[in-house]
């Protein structure tokens, strides 16, 4: 297996020479298939075409959490009254 990530390697280091970065990011996915745990044949037959890496600002500052986006029709809950504010029915009024 060593062999083969040299030799994919070796072919991106000549495709990124050659300044065909098409070739050489196939090269780098299947090299990142192979270290966590695909066989050779196995990153040859994977789709690449949807690998994709995470894009600048995905992420919130200083956190490895994605931003959360809220789903489709979702509305905030209503803010609370402030006249009412530390009332409660079941002991009275909280102080």
């Amino acid at each position: 297996m060593t062999d083969t990530i040299k030799t994919l390697q070796a072919r991106m280091d000549a495709a990124a020479r050659a300044l065909d970065f098409e070739e050489a990011k196939r090269c780098r996915d299947m090299i990142s298939l192979m270290r966590s745990g695909a066989t050779a044949t196995e990153a040859e037959r994977a789709d690449l075409s949807g690998i994709e890496r995470q894009q600048p600002g995905a992420m919130g500052l200083g956190t490895s959490r994605q931003r959360v986006t809220p789903p489709p029709g979702w509305k905030p809950p209503a803010k609370p009254d402030l006249m009412t504010t530390g009332e409660t029915t079941r002991r009275g009024r909280r102080r």
